[in-house]
């Protein structure tokens, strides 16, 4: 562990289901900033993404860990225990429970699109730093979004943000790779039924190490 505690990227999501896109952007993303770990969030529901179509905790879970395997990288559904409703919430408690760690929060440009809506999204950008990745046919809306007009004179590179023993926010990083066209919609279209494969006894989340049910919790927003 580095002195002063592990570099982690936060990824959070619906996982529905997790794939090969979600584990190259992470090792994508620790690389280029010099990470110790992600840790992939996954959301007990998500309220700006309809409930038709999202197949149970369990599986989205256990769809992560697999995805996962044998990467610096550990999958939580710690929403739930912390019974956070929001982003904010969640980050804020993180940083409470690890306070040695440094944290930067790692989304895709369609979510920077719509970051405006998030609750207290000017907190999240004061709480950690953000680092945005490219997705195609959608960083045209990102630098449009009113979010963004308030985030880019926080932008820093990603290299000088590597080298950097303090990390201050708000911090606005970009990061560009090549595309990569997987996405948890076309999984689903093409395998409707592809939670079934994830059935079986209960997981334990890979940060506090409870039980992964399928009892319903909190929400991300």
């Amino acid at each position: 562990m580095r002195r002063g505690g592990l570099r982690v990227g936060l990824l959070g999501g619906s996982f529905n289901p997790a794939h090969g896109g979600h584990r190259r952007v992470s090792l994508f993303t620790l690389a280029a900033l010099g990470l110790d770990e992600m840790w992939w969030l996954v959301s007990p529901g998500n309220p700006l993404k309809p409930a038709n179509g999202m197949a149970p905790l369990p599986a989205r879970f256990r769809s992560a860990a697999a995805m996962a395997r044998r990467a610096p990288i550990r999958v939580s559904a710690i929403e739930r225990e912390f019974g956070s409703a929001y982003t904010v919430d969640t980050l804020r408690a993180l940083a409470r429970r690890w306070p040695r760690h440094r944290f930067v929060w790692v989304m895709g440009s369609d979510n920077l699109t719509q970051f405006h809506r998030w609750k207290d999204w000017r907190r999240i950008a004061r709480t950690m730093p953000i680092a945005v990745i490219a997705r195609p046919g959608y960083d045209a809306h990102a630098v449009a979004n009113p979010a963004m007009a308030w985030l880019r004179r926080y932008r820093v590179k990603a290299a000088s943000f590597r080298n950097r023993d303090n990390w201050s926010a708000p911090a606005l990083i970009a990061l560009r790779f090549d595309p990569d066209p997987r996405s948890a919609t076309g999984i689903r279209r093409a395998d409707p039924q592809w939670a079934s494969r994830f059935e079986g006894a209960a997981c334990r989340d890979q940060l506090t190490h409870h039980l992964i049910d399928g009892h319903p919790g909190a929400e991300r927003a």
